[in-house]
């Protein structure tokens, strides 16, 4: 049987085969329909597998380099050393906030840093949560960004994350979160709300940095500077090992008018000196120690460069870092400042996280007592505190102050400035003091208090009043009678 009988042949018969003519359609890569609109989904995430090669590549970098852990532990320092506090708006409030801070599972004094670090090595964090029907205490759980498989966005709005979907356990199951947003449903369409109904598994907060509003995933604070930090460990490492040749050395023995016989002969009679030994030769022989000799300067240069590259592209001046240069106090405070710059950048983030937590542990409390509070209500409103970074030097701006304060009466006095805008001016250099003054609510507050001073001023005495504006008429008086005695 030959193959177009095999191939015909159905049923055991041939003849019940028909032959179909092969069709098809040539695609137009011009076609509208082969392209992707701007306005459309962009993928701007890492594959999985890179995803997961730069969490474990910035986790081991963490723990086994000196360069990448200052990257990751100088900001949380920064931010955390001194501690956070978070409050409630209304007084009644805090309680509640305590309670769940101190709770011994969320131990947020303790766990706050652990969460903070590990957003900076991951990119990103998932804190699910479970609540208390009956109280309304919220605890808050950890899921590893290694157990993600996909994170769902809003498909009307691909910058807004919506559920997380985990990889499946040994069972075969996967979990789906719902990602907590301190707002109504209705924020979301009616398509969008379908699919978060879908995510039955829990609610849980998704946070991410070094993202795009199109990104779904968060990256690593060490996954540009990876290579960079590698690099500059192999070439530590290098010069150990050239610094060890370094003090290595070998003895050169000159024989004069030795023949090559002689010369193999001395070779293997000639033993290496023992150290405090003597030898004795003639002048004939002449012994000298030979070490190499390479440049350390070189390496220095070199060094310096690499770890200024790693520390420039954190926002890290070098003399962090034990590399003093040409750095004095004046030009050290300087360099600080973009480095407080891009730590204020992550703790304003930070703030945000925190911020949103407690106030979804509000509303949980809110509804176990009084049902679903409204979403705009005043007690769901919290602040986190944080300490300030670094002391402050008052002394320069306690003498602006001074200064600010003088030029500011005299401009009042001289008609050429408002009260208002003097208050304002005063307030601004107060506040790099740590002082925060609102200036309406300041000047209107200092009105009040000058005329309660004139008040009690006016009476100097029994029978004694003073009216001040007879005083100044009196005073006008007088001065025009010297006028016109001088005239």
């Amino acid at each position: 049987m030959g193959i177009l009988d095999f191939l015909f042949r159905r049923g055991g018969e041939a003849s019940d085969a028909r032959m179909v003519e092969a069709s098809g359609a040539t695609v137009d890569p011009d076609d509208e329909e082969g392209w992707r609109r701007l306005s459309g989904d962009a993928n701007r995430d890492l594959s999985p597998l890179s995803q997961e090669r730069m969490r474990e590549t910035a986790l081991y970098l963490w723990d086994a380099n000196l360069l990448a852990n200052r990257i990751i532990e100088l900001p949380l320092a920064y931010m955390l050393a001194e501690g956070v506090e978070l409050r409630a708006t209304e007084p009644e409030m805090q309680e509640t906030i305590n309670r769940f801070w101190s709770d011994p599972i969320n131990s947020m004094d303790v766990k706050l840093p652990k969460k903070v670090r590990e957003l900076a090595i991951f990119g990103e964090q998932v804190w699910p949560t479970f609540v208390n029907e009956m109280s309304g205490h919220v605890r808050l759980g950890y899921l590893d960004p290694a157990l993600i498989a996909t994170v769902v966005v809003d498909p009307d709005n691909p910058e807004q994350p919506i559920g997380i979907v985990t990889v499946k356990d040994r069972k075969g199951r996967a979990l789906r979160y719902r990602v907590i947003v301190n707002g109504p449903e209705t924020v979301f369409t009616q398509r969008t709300q379908a699919i978060r109904e879908t995510f039955a598994d829990g609610e849980a907060f998704f946070f991410t940095v070094n993202d795009l509003s199109v990104s779904r995933r968060g990256r690593s604070d060490l996954r540009a500077p990876a290579d960079w930090v590698d690099g500059y460990d192999q070439f530590l490492f290098g010069e150990i090992e050239r610094y060890n040749f370094l003090r290595a050395f070998v003895w050169d023995v000159t024989i004069t008018g030795a023949d090559d016989t002689k010369i193999k002969q001395k070779a293997r009679e000639i033993k290496p000196p023992t150290p405090g030994s003597v030898r004795v030769h003639n002048d004939s022989e002449k012994w000298q120690a030979v070490s190499p000799e390479i440049g350390a300067y070189e390496s220095a240069a070199a060094g310096r460069l690499f770890r200024n590259h790693v520390l420039g592209g954190a926002t890290i001046p070098e003399h962090w870092f034990g590399g003093g240069g040409d750095v004095n106090r004046a030009t050290g405070d300087s360099m600080g400042e973009p480095t407080f710059k891009a730590f204020s950048m992550r703790q304003r983030f930070l703030k945000h996280m925190l911020e949103s937590v407690g106030r979804y542990v509000i509303r949980q409390k809110l509804i176990a007592e009084t049902g679903e509070p409204d979403w705009w209500d005043e007690r769901l409103g919290c602040e986190a505190v944080f300490p300030e970074m670094t002391a402050r030097d008052t002394t320069k701006y306690a003498a602006a102050l001074t200064q600010v304060v003088t030029a500011v009466n005299s401009a009042i006095d001289a008609g050429r400035m408002s009260d208002e805008t003097g208050v304002a001016l005063i307030a601004a250099v107060a506040g790099r003091l740590g002082v925060e003054i609102d200036p309406e609510a300041e000047l209107t507050a200092a009105r009040k208090g000058k005329l309660k001073r004139q008040e009690e001023d006016s009476f100097t005495g029994p029978g004694d009043l003073v009216d001040e504006e007879d005083e100044a008429a009196q005073a006008s008086a007088l001065a025009a009678a010297s006028r016109e005695a001088g005239q």
